[in-house]
């Protein structure tokens, strides 16, 4: 985790909420990665302080000896303890608790320091897998290993040239990761995804969602953009997350949203219209049937 003495990041783009920079000025030979000890007083940037709300524009992964520790990320809360690990992703929202002692591995990495085929096969953006993770006995120890194996390159500044260091950082990293993706895939019920086609046919509908959600809405419009049926689409949903195209689409919504409400100053009528609703009225709507409140009462109780 990097101190506290960083530079001032941009805002992270046009919605206001602001995002900090991989620090890569603080890591080893200005590699894009970074793995050391949590430690106290510790934060991404010294306006973003343990008990703020913010975003980072990279992944982060902690393993933790010590515990329990409470997170948020994006607006759910998480336990974790000694031989959990949590992973949060460029772009989620997240906060450090103030009254938890955080002790054990993080590790850091910038997007693009891997090559897109590990990036592939890792998962690395897969925001539908947990954040939380928590691996039996034999996998924590292939975890703890892979992650020590990092760290002892990583700090080895001296006994090999940039180029050298760097591409063994990148292939202990990418074992780590791919022990870290198989655990993230089986606590996700991987195992409920029947078959190859199902998977495939979910994946295309959580990309297009991401891409589209803040204007589409519609089941069936994703369905007939991806060429399936609306039948196909649901069933291969309900398949990989146990919810319904819908609800799929309608959580995404609402998580936008409320990154909205809680981090910029927006008028909530251009919140609900950044989210698909030009109307006010029925976004407030939406938003209360989902979270029990009103846009105005969550963006009160954040602040």
């Amino acid at each position: 985790m990097a101190d506290e003495h960083i530079q001032d990041g941009d805002d992270g783009g046009g919605d206001g909420i602001r995002t900090f920079p991989f620090p890569i000025g603080l890591s080893v030979l200005g590699v894009g990665m970074q793995v050391g000890p949590m430690g106290t007083g510790r934060t991404w940037h010294a306006d973003a302080p343990l008990h703020r709300v913010h975003r980072i524009d990279f992944h982060v992964v902690m393993l933790f000896t010590g515990g329990p520790v409470r997170h948020m990320i994006d607006f759910a809360e998480y336990e974790a303890t000694a031989g959990d690990l949590l992973w949060i992703r460029p772009g989620q929202v997240h906060r450090f608790s103030p009254t938890s002692e955080y002790r054990g591995t993080v590790l850091t990495m910038q997007p693009g320091f891997l090559p897109r085929a590990t990036v592939e096969a890792t998962g690395l953006y897969r925001y539908d897998l947990p954040p939380l993770l928590r691996p039996d006995e034999a996998q924590l120890a292939g975890l703890t290993a892979a992650l020590e194996q990092l760290r002892r390159e990583y700090e080895d500044a001296t006994t090999l040239p940039l180029s050298l260091h760097t591409a063994v950082l990148r292939h202990s990293l990418s074992a780590f990761l791919l022990r870290l993706a198989h655990l993230a895939a089986s606590s996700a019920e991987a195992a409920r995804r029947t078959d190859v086609q199902g998977d495939t046919t979910f994946t295309l509908f959580r990309d297009a969602v991401e891409r589209g959600f803040a204007t589409n809405h519609s089941v069936s419009a994703y369905a007939d953009a991806l060429g399936y049926s609306r039948r196909t689409l649901v069933r291969a949903v309900r398949a990989a997350t146990g919810e319904t195209p819908k609800a799929f689409i309608d959580k995404r919504v609402v998580l936008e949203a409320k990154r909205l409400l809680a981090h910029t100053d927006m008028p909530i009528g251009r919140v609900g219209a950044a989210v698909g609703f030009p109307d006010a009225a029925n976004f407030s709507k939406f938003f209360h049937q989902h979270t029990d409140r009103t846009p105005a009462a969550f963006r009160v109780e954040l602040r």
